[in-house]
């Protein structure tokens, strides 16, 4: 499984999350609510548009994760990483992996 539905309980906002292997872990996208991302509708080869950017302060400095899902010469269900990321992934494509344990 590649993605996985979350929604909030009011019900006005639903979206997906995918394991990021550069960060080792979950990345949320809005899907329906403010400021939702478009979506290709597929779970095993998702497309969202637009990029996707993760940024979060930690003692020993920030990270950045900056990708495009499927688009930014990406095929569907691969991740292509920009050069602004701070992990080893910066620059590379890879496919989407499965969330770990599924």
């Amino acid at each position: 499984m590649k993605l996985r539905r979350w929604g909030d309980r009011a019900g006005e906002r639903e979206g997906l999350t995918f394991w990021c292997p550069g960060c080792q872990g979950p990345h949320a996208v809005t899907t329906r609510g403010p400021g939702a991302w478009t979506f290709n509708g597929d779970l095993d080869a998702p497309v969202f548009s637009p990029s996707v950017l993760v940024q979060a302060e930690y003692p020993d400095g920030r990270r950045v994760c900056h990708s495009f899902v499927g688009m930014g010469g990406a095929p569907a269900g691969h991740i292509v990483f920009l050069s602004d990321c701070t992990h080893a992934l910066a620059g590379q494509t890879v496919p989407l992996p499965d969330w770990p344990g599924t």
